[in-house]
């Protein structure tokens, strides 16, 4: 089985790097890393960088398929730059399509969530909207082969999920033993409808400055 995350300049790392951590706990699977060209690409901070072996177009069918989010996948989504359509290409023959975070919007902009239930960061429920998904706060959707998964640290929960639906329960629970995923937070803020609203306020602040100067470049 070929699992491919796919990537590009800008990724937020623990989307992938989550998802990458279970998923090649799996023995026999083929897990590649992609991108629009081979070579270094950094992530969102420009502090991790990674050496891609593998573009888009030698990996043209993967069994899974899964993308990260990053605040750029708004204007890629938008621009249905590469990725987007390597995607819709991929969609056709895949067992499962995935994304964790803001990666959704990419499967939205590939024409993937058209009409079904989806999840993405609750920041970017209206951009979700705008591409015909219908937005929930759920942790993981599943509707058909499209597996979505909320933001960042839920791509964790999205990748056990499919290793329960591919390999079984106790190859998932084997997994997350293995990585000792046994999350306990110090602080019940994780949601927007848990978090105080003076919290919510800061961070919908703080993300709409990043936005500005994002698309302002």
């Amino acid at each position: 089985m070929q699992i491919a995350i796919g990537l590009y300049p800008g990724f937020t790392a623990l989307d992938a790097i989550g998802p990458y951590q279970v998923l090649t706990s799996i023995p026999g699977v083929d897990v590649v890393l992609c991108a629009e060209r081979a070579g270094d690409l950094a992530d969102d901070n420009g502090l991790l960088h990674l050496d891609i072996a593998h573009t888009f177009a030698d990996v043209p069918s993967p069994d899974v398929l899964l993308v990260p989010g990053g605040l750029i996948t708004r204007r890629i989504a938008a621009e249905r730059g590469p990725i987007v359509q390597w995607i819709a290409s991929a969609h056709p023959t895949t067992t499962w399509t995935t994304s964790v975070c803001t990666g959704a919007l990419l499967l939205g902009a590939a024409g993937v969530l058209d009409g079904l239930k989806a999840t993405t960061h609750w920041m970017a429920y209206d951009a979700l909207r705008s591409y015909g998904a219908e937005p929930t706060e759920e942790r993981v959707v599943i509707q058909g082969k499209v597996v979505t998964g909320a933001g960042v640290s839920a791509g964790i929960d999205l990748a056990l999920t499919l290793v329960g639906k591919i390999w079984g329960d106790d190859m998932a629970m084997a997994v997350q033993l293995g990585i000792e995923y046994d999350p306990q937070p110090p602080y019940d803020a994780g949601a927007p409808s848990k978090a105080p609203a003076d919290i919510v306020e800061l961070v919908v602040a703080v993300q709409a400055e990043a936005e500005a100067k994002l698309f302002a470049t």
